[in-house]
């Protein structure tokens, strides 16, 4: 954020000027702020439903541990 100028050398059709710009890019990061919230909503309500299809299983429950181990440890050829 930037410092605000000198205020005292300001006019006041600057200061007015300054205030209002101000607000405006209040309004904008307001707006932009209720999107994102929005989106994470959408997000989360995506993931408890997700959740509830697989009975709160994590798809990591797919995984073979212990063959990724081996993999990772190079004791075994990666899947083709």
């Amino acid at each position: 954020m930037e410092a605000l100028p000198d205020l005292a050398s300001m006019s006041d059709a600057q200061l007015k000027q300054l205030i209002e710009e101000l607000e405006q890019e209040e309004r904008d990061v307001s707006y932009r702020r209720r999107l994102l919230h929005g989106k994470i909503d959408i997000l989360r309500a995506e993931l408890v439903a997700r959740l509830q299809t697989s009975g709160g299983r994590s798809v990591l429950d797919q995984v073979d541990v212990d063959r990724l181990t081996e993999i990772l440890t190079g004791k075994a050829a990666p899947p083709a």
